[in-house]
């Protein structure tokens, strides 16, 4: 057939490499061992950011001998603390002197009843896989934990509705949801360490909000304790709820500082019975955009993902992990685009045509197609790798906004040219479906210098082009004193209000979000 004489598949290599490596995933455990090693601890942030500690009291015995006698005192850690304290870049380091693993709502209203009452500072904290610093302690406050929230209490098969605590990681979610005919609507890198209720707070993207749009639309309800103790029920099994103020979108993507997010309901679709991945090669951030807008047009109804890959940050994944298979290589651009449908021969036609169109036209440079899960898998699995390969030796300096589409990548350049020699690799990567732009900028280790050449410009610029400095990874500590960039004061201001309302003494998730 035509698409045959344009494109020759290949085949995604064998699975040569042990199945270990193809399901490598960061788990929680390892990143509180990455975050504890004895290399390259940060400086207590507190410190080094000459943070000024609010007017909270002082954590002593007798609230240690509470909680003991409320959680139980296997529930109650007070040693080695590090992997709660740093954060999974280790740019910020707390010390909190204690974490608190409570098992259910009740509990967690009973803490924080407890804290209001005697003003201790709080971060609540899921997998701590954040690139913010939202999730750790910046002076010494309480570390919340949410790990053994972490059932999923319900699918329905029929409604496609699914209730799950928030401490339980996306992938089991997932796997849970598989097993009733459903996906969750969300994919991350970090998936097999990463909170749903952490996903909820930071209203993360991930792959697929092309296709099923982001987590305000599909998280159905909440449940959160306030500060003072109090359990807001807004959980709803209906996608038509209007009835008053939807209150459940105060605490998607609040990070944390209006309440505790201990519960939600979801609508997971069912799940696709075909799904195909290409992988493709282009010369230009031109030939991208073409080849996205062509995607929109010619896959519509099936087109699920679309990635951008450039060549510095595919090099440095596949330099730093052996074990990933490329199934093409050396070109400037790559394109992962994921299609997901219910008529396996009708999806890899349109793809099979989508791409033979885009090569004639001189778009689409090479490329493969398949519809193998272990190999879709293994394409996958190189995206996934990207943002950890960054980090793996050396400092990085991480972005995650939001621009235009036809300036999508022009930052990247611009700020090759700024960093200089300062930089090893300066690589741009990310959902090219929502506008979402992951810049990174690496060098050996942190300095003054490219730092004040990188912040606040990134933020500036941005601005400029009417973006947004927070696509999906949220404000946390790192980003607060750039807020003004992407909300006028108008916003902020009344941010500041609906904090104070909420939370009147401040101890949740303090020093974070706002200044």
């Amino acid at each position: 057939m035509r698409f045959q004489g344009l494109l020759q598949l290949r085949r995604c290599a064998a699975a040569s490499c042990a199945s270990r490596h193809l399901n490598t995933i960061v788990t929680a455990a390892a990143t509180r061992r990455l975050a504890s090693s004895a290399t390259a601890l940060p400086d207590f942030t507190q410190k080094s950011d000459h943070v000024q500690r609010g007017n909270y009291a002082t954590l002593n015995d007798k609230d240690v001998a509470h909680f003991e006698q409320l959680l139980g005192q296997n529930h109650v850690l007070t040693e080695d603390l590090d992997g709660y304290n740093i954060c999974f870049l280790k740019r910020i380091r707390g010390n909190s002197k204690l974490v608190l693993k409570p098992g259910s709502t009740a509990e967690v209203a009973a803490i924080l009843r407890h804290c209001n009452e005697r003003k201790l500072a709080v971060v609540p904290q899921g997998g701590n896989t954040g690139l913010v610093g939202g999730s750790v302690p910046i002076c010494d406050e309480i570390v919340l934990s949410l790990q053994r929230l972490n059932k999923v209490l319900s699918v329905d098969e029929v409604t496609g509705i699914a209730v799950v605590e928030a401490g339980c990681i996306l992938e089991n979610f997932d796997h849970r949801a598989k097993e009733a005919g459903l996906t969750v609507p969300l994919d991350l890198g970090a998936k097999a360490s990463c909170h749903i209720g952490g996903n909820v707070s930071t209203n993360a993207g991930g792959v697929r909000v092309v296709r099923y749009g982001n987590l305000h639309g599909s998280v159905l309800g909440v449940e959160a304790v306030l500060a003072n103790g109090q359990v807001l029920d807004l959980m709803s099994d209906f996608k038509k709820d209007n009835t008053g103020y939807h209150m459940k979108h105060l605490f998607i993507g609040s990070e944390g500082t209006l309440g505790v997010v201990t519960k939600l309901s979801m609508l997971c679709p069912h799940a696709s019975k075909s799904v195909n991945v290409a992988f493709i090669g282009l010369n230009s951030f031109a030939d991208v955009l073409k080849t996205f807008v062509n995607a929109k047009r010619n896959l519509g109804e099936i087109l699920s993902s679309c990635e951008m890959i450039d060549e510095r940050a595919f090099q440095t994944a596949m330099g730093q992990y052996k074990f990933l298979n490329a199934p093409i290589a050396g070109y400037p651009f790559y394109m992962l685009i994921e299609t997901s449908g219910s008529n396996g021969d009708h999806d890899q036609e349109k793809i099979n045509q989508f791409i033979g169109d885009g090569m004639e036209r001189g778009e689409i440079l090479d490329g493969t197609v398949t519809g193998d899960p272990g190999k879709v898998q293994e394409i996958w699995k190189i995206r996934e790798m990207v943002p950890l390969a960054l980090i793996e030796k050396s400092f990085c300096f991480k972005y995650d906004i939001s621009l235009p589409l036809r300036d999508f990548y022009s930052i990247v350049d611009v700020m090759r040219e700024r960093c200089g020699p300062l930089a090893t690799v300066v690589c741009g990567y990310g959902h090219l479906g929502d506008s979402n732009l992951h810049l990174n900028v690496s060098c050996e280790k942190f300095n003054d210098e490219i730092y004040k050449r990188v912040e606040p410009f990134v933020y500036e610029y941005t601005s400029k082009l009417k973006g947004s400095i927070s696509a999906e990874h949220g404000i946390g500590f790192l980003k607060k004193d750039y807020l003004h960039y992407s909300k006028n004061p108008v916003a902020i201001n009344w941010m500041r209000d609906m904090k104070k309302m909420f939370d009147p003494n401040g101890i949740l998730n303090p020093y974070k979000v706002l200044n």
